[in-house]
C-alpha cells in the first residue's frame, strides 16, 4: 500500500538517514555498507547529501510514505468521520421544525428533517460558534503537548474528552428530549464546548505527529530507473503526506456525512448522531495498537516561554513610536541577529538561553510561518460558506427527494478524487518543466479558486431569487395549503462551487499544514500548527458579523462579499510574502539545532 513517488527510485531501508544526522554536501551516510532491502526496493551504497550546485539544479522527488504514517492517517479517517458525520446534520437540527407527529426529527422520503426550529440565523451562528471554538481550543492542546505531555499522550487524552461530548450530543436527539426545543439546545450547546475541547487537543497533534513518520528528515541524493540523478526531498514528503492526510481527512467526511444525512432523514437526529460515536470509538483502539511503531517527540518544556524571550531580546532597543520605522525594523533581515547566544558573551547570556544560534534561526522562520498565516481568515470565510449557507441554499432548489444537507458531499467526493490527480499528474508535471509551484504560490492561487467559488455562488441565488414564486424571501415560502415551495433550480448546479472549493483546499489549505510544519522549529511543530487552525477560529469570528447578511434578501450579497474578500486576501498574501520564494530552499535546509529544557 505505500505509494511510489515519481519515476521509482532507489532508497535504502532501515536507519541510515535518521532526523537527528546533521551530514554535509556530498557526504556518504550508511556508512557504505549495503542494507537490507524490502521487496520492493533497491540497493544503494548508503545516502549522499545534496552539494549546493545539485539543490538547484537536480528534480526533486518526494519519498515513499509509510505504515505509521497510515495507522495516524486511519485515526484522523475516523474522528473525520465522527467529527463532519455529526456536524453535518446541525444546520437542520437546529433551523427546521420537528415535522408533525415525529419524535425523532426524521422528515421522510418527501419531508424536510429537523427538531428546534430556531432558524437560519440561529444555526449559522451555532454552527459558527463550533468553528470557533474548535479551532480555538488546539492553541491548548498545542501548549500541553510541546510542553507537558508530547504529541502521543495529549491526543489519547482528547480522544476520551471527545467521546464524552459526543455521549451529550446523542442525548440532545433521543426522543424525549428532543421535543423540548429549548432542552434540546441546551444540551447541543454543552456538547458543542465539550467536543470542540477534544478537537482542540486533537487537531493541533495529529498533523504534525503524521509528518514525523517519515523515514528520512533530511535531503539526499538518489536515481531513478531510468538514470536520472534526483534529489529526495523531504519538504516534498511533507507535502505528499499532508495530501493523502487530506484524503483519508475527506474519505472519512464524506462516508460520515452521506451515512448521517440518510440516517437522520429516515431514522431521525438520534441515529445520526449515535452511529459517529460508535465510529469514534475506532481511534483509541488504532492509536493503542500502533503505539509501539509511532516515531514521538517528547515534551521539551518551556518552549513558548523561550521564544517569547528570544523575540523580546531580538526587539531589545528596536521600538518606535514611527510605525514606519518600527515596521523596518522588525522586518529587517537582521532582526534575529543580536538575540544568537554567539553575539552575546558569557555574561551577557541569559540562563534561560539553552539552546544554539540554528534554534533562533528555527524560532525566526517559525515567527515567520506564522506571519503567512495572517491572511488566512479572508480564505476561511469563502471556505465556511459550505457548512451553514450553502446548506441552507441547497434546501431552496429541487432536491428530486435527497436531503439538502447531502449535496455538500461534492466537496469531499472532489477532494478525493482531485488530491491523487494533483499529486501524480499537476505537481510532478510543474516540476518536470521547471516551474516551482512553491508554497506561497499556491496558496495564493488558492485564495483566487476559493473567491471565484464564492462567485459562482453568488450566481446560483441570483437565480434562485428569480425563479420562485416568493422572490426575495424564497427560505421561507410556502403554498396555500402548507406545504414548502422552492425555485425550480435542480441543486446539483451547485457543483461548480464545491468543485472551486475542493481545488481551492488543495492549494491553501494542504500547503497550509505543510507550511505549518515544515517551517516550526521541531519542539514547536504542535504550536505553529495550532497557530495555522487558529486563523480558522478567527474567521469564525468575523463569520458573526456577516450573519446579518446570512438571510433572505441579502445571500448574493453575501457570497459576493466573501468572493471580495478572498480575493483582496489572495493579492495581498502574494504582495506580503512573495519575497519568501527566494528564502524557500534556505529555510528548509537548516542545520540541526540543539535546545535544552530549563
Amino acid at each position: 500500500m505505500e505509494k511510489q513517488a515519481d519515476d521509482a527510485f532507489y532508497v535504502a531501508a532501515g536507519e541510515v538517514a535518521r532526523k537527528d544526522k546533521d551530514f554535509q554536501p556530498g557526504q556518504k551516510l550508511g556508512g557504505g555498507e549495503k542494507e537490507s532491502l524490502d521487496h520492493d526496493q533497491f540497493e544503494l551504497d548508503g545516502l549522499v547529501a545534496p552539494t549546493e550546485e545539485e539543490i538547484f539544479t537536480l528534480r526533486h522527488v518526494p519519498d515513499r510514505i509509510n505504515w505509521s504514517t497510515y495507522l495516524i492517517a486511519f485515526v484522523e479517517l475516523a474522528e473525520r468521520f465522527s467529527f463532519y458525520g455529526s456536524t453535518i446534520v446541525f444546520v437542520n437540527f437546529i433551523q427546521q421544525p420537528l415535522p408533525i407527529g415525529s419524535h425523532t426529527g426524521a422528515g421522510g422520503a418527501n419531508g424536510q428533517s429537523g427538531a428546534l426550529g430556531k432558524g437560519q440565523q440561529a444555526s449559522t451562528g451555532l454552527t459558527t460558534l463550533n468553528q470557533f471554538w474548535c479551532y480555538v481550543t488546539p492553541l491548548l492542546g498545542a501548549y500541553i503537548a510541546d510542553e507537558k505531555l508530547g504529541r502521543y499522550n495529549t491526543i489519547a487524552i482528547s480522544v476520551a474528552i471527545t467521546l464524552v461530548g459526543h455521549i451529550i450530543l446523542v442525548v440532545s436527539a433521543l426522543p424525549p428530549v428532543i421535543v423540548h426545543p429549548n432542552g434540546g439546545i441546551a444540551a447541543l450547546s454543552v456538547a458543542i464546548i465539550v467536543m470542540g475541547l477534544g478537537t482542540g487537543g486533537f487537531k493541533s497533534n495529529i498533523s504534525p505527529l503524521v509528518a514525523e513518520q517519515q523515514t528520512h528528515l533530511k535531503a539526499f541524493v538518489s536515481e531513478t530507473k531510468s538514470g536520472e540523478r534526483v534529489i529526495v526531498d523531504p519538504t516534498l514528503t511533507t507535502s505528499r503526506i499532508y495530501m493523502y492526510f487530506y484524503f483519508f481527512i475527506n474519505v472519512g467526511a464524506l462516508i460520515g456525512q452521506i451515512t448521517m444525512t440518510f440516517a437522520e432523514k429516515y431514522v431521525g437526529f438520534w441515529l445520526a448522531y449515535t452511529l459517529p460515536t460508535a465510529v469514534f470509538l475506532l481511534c483509541p483502539l488504532v492509536l493503542f495498537f500502533g503505539r509501539k511503531r509511532y516515531r514521538r517527540s517528547p515534551p521539551t518544556g518551556s518552549v513558548l516561554g523561550k521564544s517569547l524571550r528570544l523575540w523580546l531580546l531580538a526587539a531589545r532597543g528596536k521600538w518606535s513610536l514611527n510605525p514606519i520605522k518600527q515596521y523596518n525594523s522588525f522586518a529587517a533581515p537582521d532582526f534575529w541577529d543580536a538575540a544568537k547566544p554567539s553575539r552575546l558573551s558569557p555574561a551577557e547570556r541569559p540562563k534561560w538561553m539553552t539552546f544554539d544560534d540554528n534554534w533562533v534561526e528555527e524560532v525566526r522562520r517559525g515567527f515567520k510561518a506564522c506571519s503567512v498565516f495572517v491572511w488566512y481568515p479572508l480564505w476561511w470565510l469563502a471556505y465556511n460558506q459550505i457548512v451553514n449557507n450553502l446548506t441552507s441554499q441547497a434546501a431552496t432548489m429541487v432536491t428530486n427527494g435527497l436531503p439538502n444537507d447531502v449535496i455538500n458531499n461534492l466537496d469531499p467526493f472532489a477532494l478525493i478524487i482531485f488530491i491523487p490527480i494533483f499529486d501524480i499528474i499537476v505537481y510532478p508535471f510543474f516540476r518536470r518543466i521547471g516551474f516551482n509551484f512553491t508554497p506561497i504560490k499556491k496558496i495564493t492561487a488558492g485564495f483566487i479558486t476559493g473567491a471565484a467559488a464564492m462567485i459562482w455562488a453568488a450566481v446560483v441565488q441570483h437565480y434562485i431569487y428569480k425563479r420562485n414564486p416568493c422572490g426575495y424571501h424564497v427560505a421561507t415560502c410556502t403554498d396555500e395549503a402548507g406545504n414548502v415551495v422552492t425555485s425550480d433550480l435542480n441543486v446539483w448546479i451547485q457543483t461548480g462551487s464545491y468543485v472551486l472549493i475542493a481545488f481551492s483546499e488543495i492549494l491553501a489549505s494542504i500547503t497550509g499544514l505543510e507550511y505549518a510544519f515544515t517551517k516550526a522549529p521541531a519542539n514547536m511543530k504542535s504550536l505553529v500548527m495550532a497557530v495555522f487552525l487558529f486563523t480558522s477560529a478567527i474567521s469564525a469570528a468575523l463569520q458573526e458579523a456577516f450573519n446579518p447578511v446570512s438571510v433572505d434578501p441579502l445571500l448574493v450579497w453575501n457570497y459576493g462579499t466573501m468572493a471580495v474578500l478572498s480575493g483582496v486576501g489572495g493579492v495581498a498574501f502574494w504582495f506580503s510574502f512573495r519575497h519568501l520564494d527566494a528564502e524557500e530552499e534556505r529555510l528548509n535546509n537548516l542545520p540541526d539545532a540543539h535546545f535544552e529544557a530549563s
